[in-house]
């Protein structure tokens, strides 16, 4: 929380960086004050690989949403994502002393704290705990255990972790940008806030956010997350064979994309041309759209394909009664969605941003999914108890060094 009622995120992705600043409503809602968008940079498929870069481009983004806002950002919650996140099942469990009195809060965080025993490589950090269900006294599927008697206490729950080194590193670079890392949120599980239904999580859904570089999968089932994957793939990859299929610029490639794109090639006219910037001496091309959108479906099939090889391997494919939520900046090519459900033969919808005002419509693509949901769980931790238990990164000196420097930042007139 940056002042009373307010709050920032932060998403650093492969294709951009977007700052936003919100103010929560009474109805749960969010007003959006301010929003920066800048061109990512040093970062390939989610992961930082040039600091100095990345860290200028965070400064952008922060400093446009500063001026788009009036407000300084001091803090913020930053998504983070990448091939190195993983996510295992484990078991804590707790005894209640005494034989009279409630499940109390302190037991909840005793069987929280055990459920984090895991023996993780020095090289690993937890980002989140997140509970399935508890057990009381051997009865299962308890949503909810406080007040509730019992003698032994369990939460099946699922563990995310992430490279210690990825973490340090994207910390460094939000801190470096002046900005106090108030929490790291896997970034599908913001998204997940900003756009699934919980009747969806009820009845088991796929959330599969494709990004610039990679598509982030998040599996709910019974209200709780079950599993995540990350696949190296994404809208990058539909641009780079537009790149090689027409011999064109990549920036020309992605505008044709935007422009022309559709996953159902057999949906457009044959006869219809469209123009772009090319290679070579002409500079200039014209092709038929068709064979454009044959490059672009061929691809989102195979994307699309990955993720139904991943569900399978995970055990939920029969599990998925909601089907397929597509978002993501690549989730707007036009009928993704029914591609998906024709070729995967599972209901499929693209996922928006909801519930949201003032500045709304910068951020109500799916494209900003992950930003919207960074800002609604900012949001929810301020008003209510956490859903997940946050995990206290460690905090070099250095970055206490940061810290007074943004501290002398918020004694500046705005």
């Amino acid at each position: 929380m940056n002042r009373d009622g307010t709050v920032a995120a932060i998403d650093v992705g492969t294709t951009k960086v977007c700052t936003a600043v919100a103010e929560t409503m009474r109805d749960g809602g969010l007003r959006i004050l301010g929003v920066g968008v800048t061109p990512s940079a040093g970062l390939t498929k989610g992961m930082v690989e040039n600091i100095h870069e990345a860290t200028e481009a965070i400064v952008d983004s922060v400093q446009k949403a500063e001026r788009s806002s009036g407000l300084r950002i001091i803090s913020a919650y930053v998504g983070i994502a990448g091939h190195h996140i993983q996510s295992v099942a484990h078991r804590g469990v707790a005894t209640i002393p005494g034989h009279l009195r409630p499940i109390a809060r302190e037991d909840v965080d005793r069987v929280h704290d055990n459920a984090k025993a895991l023996d993780l490589p020095q090289s690993r950090e937890i980002l989140h705990i997140l509970p399935r269900y508890y057990l009381v006294d051997g009865q299962e599927h308890v949503r909810n255990p406080l007040g509730m008697y019992g003698q032994r206490l369990d939460v099946e729950a699922q563990v995310v972790t992430g490279s210690l080194n990825a973490i340090h590193n994207l910390m460094r670079c939000v801190e470096g940008a002046g900005v106090q890392v108030e929490q790291l949120v896997l970034a599908p599980l913001a998204s997940a806030t900003a756009v699934l239904e919980e009747e969806e999580r009820r009845q088991g859904v796929i959330l599969a956010d494709i990004g610039g570089g990679t598509t982030d999968i998040a599996i709910f089932l019974d209200g709780a997350l079950h599993h995540t994957a990350v696949l190296p793939v994404g809208g990058n990859h539909l641009t780079h064979d537009l790149v090689a299929g027409l011999r064109a610029p990549f920036n020309a490639a992605e505008a044709a994309k935007a422009l022309y794109g559709h996953a159902l090639a057999q949906r457009v006219d044959p006869e219809e041309e469209v123009e772009f910037e090319s290679f070579g001496s002409q500079q200039r091309k014209v092709t038929s759209r068709r064979r454009l959108c044959e490059i672009l479906q061929a691809r989102a099939e195979e994307i699309l394909e990955m993720i139904l090889i991943e569900v399978k391997r995970a055990g939920y494919i029969d599990r998925v009664a909601a089907g397929l939520v597509l978002t993501g900046g690549t989730a707007r090519l036009r009928a993704l969605d029914i591609l998906a459900e024709d070729l995967l033969r599972l209901p499929a919808r693209i996922g928006s941003p909801r519930d949201l005002y003032g500045l709304s419509e910068m951020l109500s693509s799916p494209a900003y999914a992950t930003s919207v949901g960074l800002l609604q769980w900012a949001a929810r931790e301020a008003q209510t108890a956490p859903a997940f238990i946050p995990q206290r990164l460690s905090f070099p000196f250095g970055q206490w060094l940061a810290w007074l420097g943004r501290w002398a930042k918020g004694l500046l007139p705005q």
